[in-house]
């Protein structure tokens, strides 16, 4: 016969608040006495048997937050083998099994050992056992159960922010929606009302209402003016436990800001703006300024101005000054106070950006009278022409008046008025000016033909006040006279064959004449009468400004007359008439049968530079002879040239050797061998120099040691006889520099400053003998040796 083994799952139960607000300290305390039972069969965890005043349950509740001083009990685990014996042993196991919730391993009960909180964990599944305690094999199939977290409100409501910000338009309506806030409760929505959160305002009334179940805050005034009141500060509730006494509450503040809209139109401070303006005032100069004032901001406070009325609609304009939106009055015509010297103007100011909501308000412009007094003020003389245009007859008399300029002062005082012709418009002085009346007359003789126009600038100053002066261009165009005699157009130098026959046609005359003429030119051909009678070859007019030689002979002899000068009378038909005379070269040429020239005296006419073609080539071979013989000579210099002894890219004759070499000290041995600077001695015969490529070898000449303490006059007489003697010597003047100096020179220190420190004396009397040059050297020296002795 199969036996069934139950374990038995016991927990107190009873009603929820009773029980849990109860703090158990004990087992059995605060707990009615009904017992619900989980019982469990051996072979399947599905049997589930309910006997009398028992039930058979699978989860506990646990209220969170608990404070009692001891462990909070949760319930018991018993099984039908325990015999009270101790032989069995209860085990749990799953979520915070030995850690949040502890079992009496003999007793089988349950114990909580610290506070929960259900909004960290709400349920708790374990599982439950019993195993003997000697074997330690399960004597039940493991069960598990649930332990519930029951709610408590221990959590108040959390806005999602701290602060909000919102802005609505002013002036809006009743109702306009603004923001919504939104506020959670951690607790626990299905139990009890801990998590129903309702809204309210604390502060920002009357202005704000708040919804409380959705948390819409809107406008409960109508009208609220930006330009009153610009930002709202609005204080929000947020309350659990459905609003009711003992629930908790959280606040959120929301700042509220007006935005502007166009409800105020512009207003001028003032009625009426007097401002003056100088008559000198140039045109879109600024006059002065005018600003309407509006409350609104931004391109709600945009206004335009403009002219609607006055007497100076047309003399003065007005444009808006973007940034500071003012009215820049300009003038736009010069002023005359002498003329008129008040204007008066009527300036609107409108609103460009006009809201269709707000007409009801009234006209969004404004209007202001503004009066512009003109002031006078000491004002240049003013011509009574912007330009002038004068004409004069190329052949007037010196003095001749040509024309006036008339200027006088505009102001008041009608101050008299000086003319003067300005001398960089008319350099050569050909025009003056009366400097009272303005009369402009000639003071040179003019030359139609040499300049045309003249254009002069001419000045009118005050009496009174010179610095107000003004300026008129004056252009005088001279006038053409019959004064210039008609002349051939260009040189003529013809010639006649010896064979030329009677009436032949030889050259073409034609003419010019600078003067100008209004029907155009006509001019006379004739002989002169001195060679009319007697002449070879005769003229013919051609009415057509243009005249013909033809020959009057048949033959004519070069050796008999090789060359004849026609005189040939030109006359014009102006008034007065003006005629020249002009002389026509003919030469005498032989001439083959077509009339062609072939030679005469008058070889210039073919070669005009004199010469045949066989003289030409014989200069240029001569040239290129010369050539090639320079080049010669050139490359055979080249070759007999020594190198330079100056490697300098200024070659002095008067010569200084100078050799840019910069070595690296005593130890650069690649250089140049300090010890001959040293010593002379030590001059190695075998070394060359290294600057230049000698072309013949010759053997160093050695120099002689120089004696210790040898006198300067010695040792510059000693290298100069020595040079004197060296073939290798340049053959032009050089100066030779001698950089013995330090103690390892033979030849010592030349310098001036160690020879102060010696302690002999030097003698310096032998100056006195080389000559007038070195007189002052001599005397300086001699003073010194003097100063010594006294």
């Amino acid at each position: 016969m199969r036996t069934y083994h139950c374990f038995w799952l016991l927990f107190w139960a009873g009603q929820p608040h009773q029980s849990f607000l109860t703090p158990l300290s004990k087992r059995t305390s605060g707990f009615p006495e009904k017992e619900k039972v989980l019982v469990l069969s051996g072979n399947s965890r599905r049997d589930l048997h309910r006997s009398k005043r028992s039930w058979m349950w699978n989860q506990f509740f646990l209220l969170e937050e608990y404070t009692g001083t001891d462990y909070q009990y949760v319930g018991k685990l018993h099984s039908d083998q325990d015999k009270g014996d101790g032989s069995l042993k209860y085990i749990l196991s799953g979520d915070g099994a030995g850690d949040l919730f502890i079992i009496n391993e003999n007793t089988g009960d349950i114990q909580a050992t610290k506070r929960l909180d259900r909004e960290e964990k709400p349920v708790y599944i374990l599982r439950a056992q019993a195993i003997n305690r000697r074997t330690g094999r399960p004597v039940e199939p493991e069960s598990e159960f649930i332990i519930k977290i029951h709610d408590i409100n221990d959590n108040e409501p959390m806005f999602t922010k701290d602060v909000y910000n919102a802005s609505i338009p002013e002036m809006s309506d009743v109702g306009t929606f603004v923001v919504q806030v939104t506020a959670t409760d951690a607790d626990d929505p299905t139990y009890g009302n801990s998590a129903k959160v309702v809204y309210s305002i604390l502060q920002g009334q009357p202005y704000f209402s708040v919804e409380s179940e959705t948390g819409i805050i809107k406008t409960a005034l109508l009208n609220m003016d930006r330009e009153n009141r610009e930002q709202y500060q609005v204080v929000i509730q947020a309350k659990d436990m459905g609003g009711q006494m003992g629930g908790l509450s959280g606040t959120t503040t929301v700042n509220i800001t007006l935005t502007d809209v166009n409800d105020n139109p512009p207003r001028f401070p003032q009625s009426t703006y007097q401002f003056r303006a100088p008559e000198s005032t140039p045109p879109n100069s600024p006059v002065g300024r005018i600003k309407a004032n509006d409350a609104d901001v931004d391109e709600n406070a945009e206004i335009e101005y403009s002219i609607t009325e006055g007497d100076g609609y047309d003399m003065f304009g007005i444009t808006t000054d973007k940034d500071t939106q003012e009215g820049i009055i300009t003038v736009k015509k010069a002023l005359d106070f002498e003329n008129k010297n008040l204007y008066i103007l009527k300036v609107e100011a409108t609103n460009t950006h006009v809201d269709p909501r707000f007409l009801y308000l009234g006209p969004f412009k404004d209007s202001a009278t503004v009066r512009i007094q003109v002031e006078d003020v000491d004002e240049p003389p003013m011509f009574s022409r912007p330009a002038y245009i004068m004409e004069v007859k190329e052949d007037v008399p010196i003095n001749s008046v040509i024309g006036t300029v008339t200027a006088q002062d505009p102001d008041a005082a009608k101050n008299p008025v000086k003319y003067s012709v300005d001398r960089h418009t008319d350099m050569d002085r050909v025009f003056n000016i009366n400097s009272g009346n303005g009369s402009i007359f000639t003071s040179k003789l003019l030359d139609r033909e040499t300049l045309l126009w003249h254009n002069i600038t001419v000045i009118a100053a005050e009496i009174n006040n010179p610095k107000q002066s003004s300026r008129v261009p004056v252009f005088i165009k001279v006038l053409d006279v019959n004064d210039n005699a008609p002349e051939f157009a260009m040189f003529y130098e013809t010639f006649v064959c010896e064979n030329a026959k009677a009436e032949q046609l030889i050259q073409t005359l034609s003419a010019v004449d600078k003067d100008d003429s209004y029907s155009g030119h006509q001019f006379s051909f004739s002989l002169a009468p001195e060679a009319a009678s007697s002449s070879n070859f005769t003229l013919q007019d051609n009415r057509d400004n243009t005249a013909g030689i033809f020959t009057r002979k048949t033959r004519y002899n070069r050796h008999e007359m090789s060359t004849y000068f026609l005189p040939v009378v030109i006359s014009d038909n102006d008034y007065p008439i003006q005629s020249s005379t002009e002389t026509v070269t003919i030469r005498v040429c032989a001439c083959d049968h077509r009339g062609k020239m072939l030679s005469c005296n008058a070889e210039a006419l073919i070669h005009p530079t004199g010469l045949s073609t066989g003289a030409l080539i014989a200069i240029l071979l001569c040239i290129i002879i010369l050539l090639v013989t320079v080049v010669l000579f050139a490359a055979l210099r080249r070759q007999r040239k020594k190198e330079p002894l100056i490697i300098s890219k200024e070659d002095i004759r008067d010569n200084i050797v100078s050799y840019n070499d910069e070595g690296g000290g005593e130890e650069d041995t690649q250089a140049f061998d300090i010890g001959t600077l040293r010593n002379p001695e030590a001059i190695d015969d075998n070394k060359l120099r290294r600057d230049i490529l000698p072309e013949t070898l010759f053997m160093p000449r050695r120099t002689a040691t120089a004696r210790d303490n040898t006198d300067v006059r010695d040792f510059i007489n000693q290298r100069l006889k020595e040079n004197d003697t060296d073939p290798t010597a340049p053959p032009y003047d050089s100066l030779a520099t001698y950089a013995y100096e330090g103690n390892g020179s033979v030849a010592e220190s030349l310098s001036s400053l160690e020879s102060v420190t010696t302690d002999g004396d030097q003698d310096y009397d032998y100056l006195s003998d080389w000559g007038p040059r070195f007189k002052k050297l001599a005397d300086m020296y001699g003073a010194m040796d003097s100063d010594k002795d006294s």
